[in-house]
């Protein structure tokens, strides 16, 4: 039923939930997961040599960083895995990713790294909102 699997992460706890349980969906049904940290350019902008540019450039080393790890999980599992770092508005960067590889499933945290109270985070519920595919918070 799973073919391609599409993970979201900010790094925050929720979304690490959400990277184990695609990483154990994958695993247990040979499908391929794709790991998606998008620099949130409606926050910070776009870099042009700027104080701009160096956070841009701190929050693209996070996500890489991020990602390399999360390639590291993949491969113990035997997982086939593609990581995405994007510049972006993260919940249309995430549903337009998700169309671009067909994603069969998009797992996201309930909530990510701006967390305020017991609420679905804005990134999650936007993208819930706007995907027309299958979308599951973890």
């Amino acid at each position: 039923m799973y073919e391609t699997i599409l993970v979201a992460t900010d790094g925050s706890d929720p979304a690490n939930r959400a990277v184990e349980y695609a990483l154990d969906l994958a695993a247990s049904r040979g499908a391929v997961v794709h790991a998606i940290s998008v620099v949130d350019t409606g926050r910070y902008g776009e870099p042009a040599l700027s104080t701009t540019e160096i956070v841009v450039d701190e929050l693209e080393d996070f996500a890489r960083d991020l990602l390399a790890d999360i390639e590291e999980r993949a491969e113990a599992r035997d997982v086939e895995f593609v990581a995405e770092c994007c510049h972006g508005e993260p919940h249309e960067t995430i549903v337009a990713y998700a169309d671009e590889i067909d994603a069969d499933l998009t797992l996201l945290g309930r909530h990510g790294a701006s967390r305020t109270g017991h609420h679905i985070g804005s990134v999650a519920d936007r993208v819930v909102t706007h995907s027309d595919r299958p979308v599951q918070l973890v």
